[in-house]
């Protein structure tokens, strides 16, 4: 019985797994200050986290991208679970870039200069998609 992930999975795992990893581990020492920045935003859409403190929110999304980044590492983490996994969170910064004023151009999906550092993001999703519809139509080749 081999590892639950094919060769091909590898790169974007890696890519993606040590970025959001790294993201989580930067993300322990937050000051009180920027924890508060990031719940703001995420407080736009996900009205949820204003029930947490600004230190309990910024522990919750640490503790999540360290989660999900090792997800992505280890081999043993099957890779349908990983991209589900990457698919959700890739989705919900997607859904502050959306919801968060200032971020897109009026009108638009297109990203202001503020906007692009979330907007960037859609390549985690791309990602997730593709490792989710490779998974998908390899079962069925058999």
């Amino acid at each position: 019985m081999g590892l639950p992930l094919r060769l091909r999975h590898v790169p974007a795992r890696l890519a993606t797994g040590a970025f959001i990893l790294n993201s989580g581990i930067t993300k322990r020492g937050l000051t009180e200050e920027a924890a508060t920045g990031l719940q703001q935003m995420a407080v736009q859409a996900f009205p949820q986290f204003g029930q947490l403190s600004a230190k309990d929110f910024g522990k919750l999304l640490s503790t999540a991208e360290i989660a999900l980044g090792s997800a992505l590492l280890l081999p043993i983490v099957p890779t349908w679970l990983a991209a589900l996994g990457l698919a959700g969170f890739s989705g919900a910064l997607l859904r502050v870039y959306t919801k968060v004023p200032g971020l897109t151009q009026e009108g638009s999906l297109r990203p202001t200069q503020d906007g692009t550092v979330i907007a960037k993001d859609v390549w985690m999703a791309g990602i997730a998609w593709s490792l989710l519809v490779d998974e998908v139509t390899a079962r069925r080749r058999g």
